[in-house]
């Protein structure tokens, strides 16, 4: 993993997310499959310009979806949930 902007890929912005965000200070991103906690805390820190506490991830199993008579398979991926620092913020939509 080289290019940090392939490692993060989005922001994850869901109800959770923004629960999460409030309390315990943290973010949800997608990210690459292949990543491993050390590239995604170091990617973060680095786009985003925020210390990180903890980067904890799960692999989420791409879902069954019917198309007519053919059954598809949406692609697995991984989300991260990055625990920032107590004072640090990550703003994803500014001057909305």
């Amino acid at each position: 993993m080289k290019d940090l902007r392939q490692v993060v890929r989005r922001p994850l912005i869901t109800e959770k997310g923004t629960v999460l965000k409030e309390q315990g200070n943290q973010v949800v991103f997608e990210v690459d499959r292949r990543a491993n906690k050390v590239e995604i805390r170091q990617a973060v820190e680095k786009i985003f310009k925020v210390k990180v506490l903890s980067v904890h991830t799960l692999n989420v199993e791409g879902k069954k979806k019917r198309m007519g008579r053919i059954m598809g398979r949406r692609s697995d991926w991984k989300k991260a949930y990055v625990t920032l620092a107590p004072g640090e913020t990550v703003e994803f939509f500014e001057g909305a």
